[in-house]
């Protein structure tokens, strides 16, 4: 008897610690499977930035991370307000800067505790805390065909002037048919085209910055009190000028990022006016010309610098749940040898984080290296502007100034007013 109870006992006992078992396993919480929604603006970067998102996914089993890219013209500004309406607003965005913030700053985290953050220079920073993780560093000269030019008899270290573009236009203009080229310039400025960044953001950094240190932001500060420095201005229109008289015209008035790539890519333009950012592109138009990057050279003194800077960040909304894996996403983009691989190889791009020891293949990025490495180089405050402006106040006075580039005065006029404008908008 006193076995059978013992037995029984037994029996209660293993089947108590089974049942406990079976229940602390049913009771474990199961980690939930996140999603971080990210969009992003930079269309160059879409495949890349695709491909880095699922391997990331498929390394970090309950995370997917999924990539919505609007860029190339699209109002990427409006669209996120129509996502923060509608009550879906991303996990991770980017701002352009000062302007995007004052817009988004209450759906931006500190990111001040990240482990990237001591290896850049370049994060977005509002009263000490850093909210911006650096997409990449970027910038631009005007971009040239070396044998082209070579065959047209000009020697690129020779523009560093105004009047040394014009003697180069009207050269390349002269033997259009025995260079094969349509235009000596592929350059767009269509508002309706949605390039109106190109002319209205990018060329227009020219007057707020160049020729001047690196740092001085003297001119745009004027701009932001509603003046102009008209000397300096006329200056630099009559380089506007000099672009639109020389660029293809359906390209300048009509044509998509497509279009003036890819004139510049299939040679039938000598310069390009774009940025590092579209070696990507020649990549995969398959471009095996020399390249290089002339200043943007308005004044009539020297100026023999390139155009640097971080045009934009990554910022985490700080209303999401998902806020910390987003934070790691990012984290790893900067930190891991599959990030900078994502970075360098895959997106072509200039990483903004000291740590990263690989060199981009782009012939345009290798010459922003080689130009920080020499220092005189530009700096690029269009961030500082007031949101939208580019946009809607400076691009359709470029638009309607490509349309009839002979009426110089007119020009400079619609611009006065316009920058007259810029502190009614804050």
């Amino acid at each position: 008897m006193k076995k059978a109870v013992s037995t029984l006992a037994a029996a209660g006992l293993a089947l108590a610690i089974l049942m406990t078992a079976s229940c602390a396993k049913k009771e474990a919480p199961k980690p939930q499977d996140v999603t971080v929604n990210m969009f992003q603006l930079k269309v160059e970067i879409k495949d890349a930035l695709d491909g880095y998102a699922a391997s990331y996914s498929a390394a970090h089993p309950g995370v997917t991370v999924k990539v919505e890219t609007l860029g190339g013209g699209g109002d990427y500004g409006g669209a996120l307000k129509a996502k923060s309406q509608a009550g879906q607003m991303p996990d991770i965005f980017q701002i352009e800067g000062r302007g995007h913030y004052e817009v988004w700053k209450d759906y931006i985290a500190d990111l001040s505790a990240e482990p990237w953050v001591k290896d850049t220079d370049l994060a977005f920073k509002v009263d000490g805390k850093v909210l911006g993780f650096p997409v990449a560093i970027e910038g631009y000269g005007l971009a040239y065909n070396a044998d082209i030019l070579a065959k047209a008899g000009i020697d690129p270290a020779s523009l560093t002037t105004r009047a040394a573009y014009e003697k180069a236009f009207k050269t390349l203009d002269a033997k259009k048919k025995e260079l094969g080229i349509s235009a000596p310039v592929s350059m767009a400025a269509s508002v309706a085209g949605g390039m109106w960044w190109v002319a209205g953001q990018h060329n227009l950094a020219c007057y707020w910055g160049g020729g001047l240190p690196f740092d001085d932001t003297s001119v745009i500060q004027k701009a932001l009190k509603g003046e102009m420095d008209e000397p300096r201005f006329t200056q630099y229109a009559k380089y506007v000028q000099l672009l639109f008289k020389y660029a293809d015209r359906n390209i300048l008035l009509n044509g998509s990022y497509d279009d003036q790539v890819g004139a510049f890519a299939q040679g039938k333009t000598a310069f390009l006016h774009q940025g590092n950012w579209v070696d990507p592109n020649l990549k995969q138009l398959g471009v095996t010309f020399k390249i290089g990057y002339a200043p943007h050279a308005f004044l009539d003194t020297e100026e023999k610098g390139l155009y640097l800077f971080a045009p934009s960040w990554y910022v985490v909304n700080s209303k999401s749940p998902n806020a910390q894996a987003a934070k790691a996403f990012l984290a790893a983009m900067a930190t891991t040898p599959e990030g900078h691989d994502y970075m360098v190889n895959k997106a072509g791009m200039i990483p903004a984080f000291k740590s990263v020891t690989l060199k981009p293949s782009g012939q345009l990025s290798q010459e922003l290296m080689a130009a920080n490495a020499r220092g005189g180089n530009y700096g690029v405050f269009f961030g500082m502007l007031p949101d939208g402006a580019g946009q809607n106040v400076f691009a359709p006075v470029y638009d309607l100034f490509a349309q009839n580039p002979n009426n110089l005065s007119q020009f400079i006029a619609d611009m006065k007013k316009a920058i007259a404008g810029l502190p009614g908008m804050k």
